[in-house]
């Protein structure tokens, strides 16, 4: 792409990238309302006192918070930072300046890419697991304690914080690379599940 005229760059920027984003935003809405009506009608059908008392129950409620978190970060972080990238490149293309505040945008789109990543490690595996895993099945007389929650919820706050808070720091570190998040992914897919064994 870089070594096609200037005129062509332009065009493939103002049609194909943004129907593709457009595209892509709307697959994701549409999987996590469908998602979101599953666990509903699973919910419902079992009442919360059997629900929360299987391990099944916690791993796809943990499992359907992180995919709500994945498309929050879809939908409010990196599309409207992309849409600052590509106006950025499209003036560059067309003989202009670039936004000045692109590059921290793409910087911001990045890191908030691969935390999607980290997240989709234990997102996927909790709801495979919850159904294919023998150990989800097994019912429990007592339903997960309130700290169980407050674990699930610290771990994925602080997951969040650290990609929204600021575009450099130490902590950043795991996030520049690939392989940071894949080790960080199947770390804290290792951390909810044995929580989910333990409680229950």
């Amino acid at each position: 792409l870089a070594q096609t005229r200037p005129e062509m760059r332009v065009e493939v920027f103002h049609r194909l990238v943004p129907l593709t984003l457009a595209g892509f935003n709307w697959g994701t809405l549409i999987t996590l309302l469908t998602g979101w009506l599953i666990y509903l009608h699973r919910f419902t059908s079992l009442g919360s006192q059997v629900f929360f008392n299987w391990p099944y129950g916690l791993a796809i409620s943990v499992g359907g918070l992180l995919g709500t978190v994945m498309f929050l970060n879809g939908w409010f972080v990196m599309h409207p930072k992309q849409k600052v990238v590509i106006a950025s490149a499209t003036r560059v293309a067309e003989g202009g300046q670039p936004i000045p505040e692109a590059a921290d945008c793409s910087r911001r789109v990045v890191l908030t890419s691969r935390t999607n990543l980290l997240l989709s490690i234990p997102m996927l595996f909790l709801m495979v697991a919850a159904t294919h895993d023998p150990a989800m099945t097994v019912m429990s007389e007592q339903s997960a304690p309130v700290w169980f929650w407050l674990v699930v919820v610290v771990i994925i706050g602080a997951i969040e914080i650290n990609t929204l808070a600021g575009l450099h720091g130490a902590t950043k570190k795991p996030l520049e690379t690939l392989a940071g998040p894949f080790a960080a992914g199947f770390g804290i897919l290792a951390v909810f599940y044995l929580l989910i064994r333990t409680v229950l």
